[in-house]
């Protein structure tokens, strides 16, 4: 079914140290035909959230049957699960501490598996490399056309952090904070589709609390060039994701967030 698809990599491990070659090299030893793509590896170091945020922006434009090879993994060599996620497109390979699940519920999640056969594993297991000795020869497995069950058990406890989905109420939603990009802008896993819920359509204006902040009314814009400059509006970004921005600034030092920092619409 997945036999000899796209291959993407996303890591933060950077490219100054040879570890994104090794795992290219484990892949290519397996699977020479293998299409790799680089999608980043220039991750913050241990940033789940961020790693998780790049991944989901970018899987809705892959062919289906991609599979995506991601590690950001700070609890390697501990209790945490090395996973395989199918969805209804594609398939995930990295590490069970919820860096996957934002992108694979997006495409929508139907089965996930424990990495544990030792066959589809270099023959030495380092502690600290998973994606070298475990991520990247399952990738390549499943790039030859081996089935995800084939790789272990199913398991259902797997980890769904709390920036999956943001809570809708009747006057409000409560989300998170998942990213600020370079421009400073703040973007959250608000979606404009938990925003039709409300009726808010662009050229509303609503109220936003980040963190312990005061509330600040906010209008929602289709664009940049609809703000004044300076000021600080709401918009949905080219990756879906709802983000406050400030017109010709910065949004995220204005207002002193940081990721993972709870944001609540009020309408």
């Amino acid at each position: 079914m997945y036999k000899n698809p796209i291959i993407t990599l996303l890591s933060d491990f950077g490219l100054v140290d040879s570890y994104v070659a090794e795992m290219k090299a484990v892949i290519l030893s397996i699977n020479p035909s293998a299409t790799l793509i680089d999608i980043s590896h220039n991750i913050e170091p241990y940033n789940i959230r961020m790693g998780a945020y790049i991944l989901a922006r970018i899987v809705e434009y892959f062919p289906e049957k991609t599979i995506h090879l991601a590690v950001v993994d700070p609890g390697v060599g501990g209790p945490r699960k090395p996973i395989i996620v199918e969805t209804l497109k594609a398939l995930f390979v990295g590490p069970d501490n919820g860096l996957l699940m934002l992108a694979a519920e997006k495409l929508g999640v139907s089965h996930v598996y424990q990495i544990e056969n030792r066959r589809y594993m270099l023959k030495e297991i380092s502690k600290t490399f998973h994606g070298r000795d475990i991520f990247a020869p399952a990738a390549a497995y499943l790039s030859l056309g081996v089935p995800p069950k084939n790789f272990g058990k199913e398991v259902f406890d797997y980890v769904k952090p709390s920036y999956i989905k943001p809570k809708i109420f009747k006057n409000k939603i409560v989300g998170e904070i998942i990213h600020l990009d370079n421009f400073g802008n703040i973007i959250t896993n608000i979606t404009q589709k938990h925003l039709k819920t409300k009726n808010i359509t662009y050229g509303k204006s609503f109220q936003i609390i980040l963190g312990e902040n005061k509330p600040l009314k906010v209008r929602f814009l289709e664009s940049y060039f609809q703000a004044l400059k300076g000021e600080i509006f709401a918009l949905v970004g080219s990756g879906n994701f709802v983000e406050i921005s400030e017109n010709l600034g910065n949004a995220a030092k204005t207002l002193n967030v940081k990721t993972g920092t709870k944001i609540t619409f009020i309408f």
